[in-house]
């Protein structure tokens, strides 16, 4: 006889299936949503494994569940499962195809190479992407980006140029697990990256080719608005039009990404949207004014038409970039849906965009640029399909003005403040910066940028094509106030919240969390901010490093009581002091020399730090200079120290009480993360393992 208890038991289990299965019919529209977060999973994963046989481990067990799966007939369960092998075998497909030499070391030579690409960047300087001559390819390498001073001629693209250059290895990560400039360079397929030594010559002019021709129009327009309008405002008005942000000032940019607008420079869903529905309206009204067309055709499906061949012309003049891409196929795929009078805009249509191309470009996903654009759209969506969005959208006849407005505006806020609570996280993890403004200041930036800078914009280039350049002061002046409304926000008080780096898996928790937020329907998708706030609270538990130690053992960071970066070296590249800065969560502008600190000493060829951590004393010792130090010197400053610097390859006799970081040694390691209280050293070697684009060596 069963007992009492038993029964309870049972019954409690058949009721928690029975509760399962109901909330499972009741999400089964929006079981599909999952695919690519499936997909999506198996990518991170396999750039997550640093191994090889660890990312083989884990395709072989995704597999082994979906046949698990198979067998129980769990059908979500198997079709998830496949779905991350599948995700999996994308990146291993991709790599093999992408397959090319990079160069081992730095070396001079003489180039002679084809541009294919021309980049502007400020004060003059530009960036070219060339492709070397058969026969004449440093160490095997095809394409390799070169840097050019400032005061060339601009080069187009499609010439053949010759150029003497030191050439380099693209840079790993600056500091470890933090953005990695190989892993980029060599999906983009880029071997090596160097500096011109004198001038370049132009050795033959353009020959032609498609791919060329429109290099070459992006850098015509691209140098036709930066002479119409001088400045910033010319920079960004560049960026609209060609997608090229190379040539904005970085005080410009990154008042930008403080206020909140970063996204208004990537050419993405609000630029394609004001094309798309731009030269739809005009289409339809100039083919309205021809009666007989009028009659005999359908002049929205034209209009729409022509709408969207101009989003699909903007894209490929823009690079086709993966913002780009992913709004003009969800900009296509609403179009075809108003053509058939279905309603196109949903997270089903935002699924099969990020599906699509994360087959296609797997490396996509770990950009902060993918991750911004559709953690947007995908809240903003999720917003609207909510029972608080319904009533914000409807539409209601009779209904007084003032609750319209008040409504409206009301919808406006709701959707920014959705909008900066996807990209808040993201920034956060990218950036180790977040502007606090972003919502108030997109309430005036993104009207002002859809109705008044895109049209007049626009308006300027086709005044151009007739030979009328009227309207450029006007497109200047309307750049220059979005520019002045990202300068306002950026400098409030308390404008932007910085944080070290935030852990990966803290990150991976804060997105699962909103996924699950933001894709289911029932009341269970309230769970999502459990996750949400296991995220921060991970954040916020996680310590900054006292130490960077870079790759190339040339500089030093250290992070002082009050948050500042102290540098070993007076001059220091912005790029690593930005990374550098990021990792510690303190900002680069208040960055000093390790001479300027209390308790260091610097001389021209060394840097000697006392550090209290944890309640003792670390010694720190930094080589800044090319000159050998005699032994007598060196010796006993090496025995005093418990971490010892170079970037050249010290003596065995030079003998650290814990640490001797030299080339020799990071050569292994890469860069160098330290925390003194626990005495935890992380290297970039563990995130590099053996992937084709940094290749590090095990022990």
């Amino acid at each position: 006889m069963v007992s009492r208890r038993t029964a309870d038991r049972q019954t409690a289990g058949q009721r928690l299936i029975s509760g399962w299965h109901g909330w499972l019919d009741a999400e089964r529209a929006h079981l599909p949503l999952w695919l690519p977060v499936a997909l999506a999973a198996g990518i991170a994963l396999w750039f997550a494994l640093p191994w090889a046989e660890w990312r083989q481990a884990a395709l072989l067990a995704a597999l082994g569940l979906a046949a698990g799966a198979a067998l129980a007939g769990w059908r979500g369960l198997l079709l998830l499962a496949a779905i991350c092998a599948l995700g999996l075998a994308a990146v291993d497909v991709r790599v093999a195809m992408n397959a090319h030499p990079v160069l081992a070391v730095r070396q001079f030579t003489m180039l002679d190479a084809t541009v294919e690409a021309a980049q502007p960047l400020p004060f003059g300087t530009q960036r070219l992407i060339l492709r070397a001559a058969a026969g004449q390819r440093p160490g095997g390498v095809e394409r390799l980006s070169l840097r050019i001073a400032a005061g060339q001629p601009a080069i187009v693209p499609g010439s053949r140029i010759r150029a003497r250059a030191l050439l380099s290895p693209p840079a790993g990560a600056a500091v470890p697990g933090g953005y990695d400039v190989g892993r980029r360079a060599w999906f983009d397929g880029i071997g090596a990256s160097g500096v011109a030594l004198g001038p370049v010559q132009v050795m033959a002019a353009p020959t032609g080719g498609a791919a060329q021709w429109l290099a070459a129009l992006r850098s015509a327009i691209q140098a036709r608005i930066t002479a119409a309008v001088p400045g910033e405002a010319g920079t960004v008005a560049a960026a609209f039009v060609t997608g090229q942000q190379g040539a904005i000032p970085a005080a410009t940019a990154q008042a930008m990404r403080d206020a909140g607008l970063a996204h208004l420079l990537s050419i993405s869903g609000l630029h394609i949207a004001v094309v798309v529905g731009g030269v739809a309206l005009a289409l339809r009204r100039l083919l309205a004014l021809w009666p007989w067309l009028a009659l005999r055709l359908p002049l929205p499906t034209l209009a729409l038409a022509g709408g969207a061949l101009a989003g699909l012309a903007y894209t490929l003049l823009a690079g086709a970039q993966v913002p780009t891409v992913r709004a003009v196929i969800v900009a296509g795929i609403v179009v075809l849906g108003m053509m058939l009078g279905r309603q196109a805009l949903s997270l089903r249509l935002v699924a099969a965009a990020a599906f699509a191309i994360l087959l296609v470009r797997p490396e996509a996903l770990l950009g902060a640029s993918f991750q911004m654009s559709f953690a947007a759209v995908i809240g903003i969506i999720a917003l609207y399909e909510s029972a608080a969005g319904k009533w914000l959208s409807a539409v209601r006849e009779d209904e007084a003005w003032w609750h319209w407005l008040a409504r409206h505006a009301a919808a406006l806020l709701a959707t920014g403040l959705v909008a900066e609570a996807a990209l808040a996280g993201i920034g956060l993890y990218h950036f180790g910066r977040s502007g606090l403004y972003g919502v108030l200041a997109n309430l005036l930036a993104i009207p002002w940028t859809s109705f008044v800078a895109m049209p007049a914009l626009m308006l300027a280039l086709l005044g151009d094509l007739l030979g009328l350049g009227w309207f450029w002061p006007l497109a200047g002046w309307t750049l220059q106030r979005l520019i002045d409304l990202a300068d306002v926000t950026a400098a409030m008080p308390g404008a932007v919240i910085i944080t070290s780096a935030v852990p990966g898996p803290a990150f991976a928790v804060g997105v699962a969390g909103g996924l699950w937020l933001a894709l289911w329907r029932s009341r269970a998708r309230w769970l999502g901010l459990a996750g949400v706030a296991a995220a921060v609270v991970l954040a916020l538990a996680s310590l900054p490093p006292d130490l960077l130690i870079s790759g190339d053992g040339r500089q030093l960071a250290l992070r002082l009581t009050d948050g500042r970066l102290a540098h070993a070296r007076e001059r220091v590249g912005d790029w690593l002091l930005d990374n550098m800065a990021e990792a510690m969560g303190s900002d680069a502008a208040d960055a000093l020399w390790l001479g300027q600190v209390p308790g260091a000493r610097c001389s021209g060829d060394a840097c000697v730090a006392d550090v209290r951590r944890g309640g003792r004393r670390w010694r720190v010792l930094a080589t800044t200079s090319n000159y050998l130090v005699p032994r007598a010197a060196m010796e006993p400053a090496c025995r005093a120290a418990d971490i010892v610097v170079a970037d050249r390859r010290l003596p065995a006799w030079c003998r650290p009480r814990w640490l001797k970081l030299d080339r020799a040694a990071l050569a292994h390691t890469g860069a160098v993360a330290i925390w003194l209280d626990g005495r935890r050293v992380a290297v970039a070697a563990d995130w590099a393992g053996d992937r084709p684009w940094k290749p590090i060596r095990r022990g």
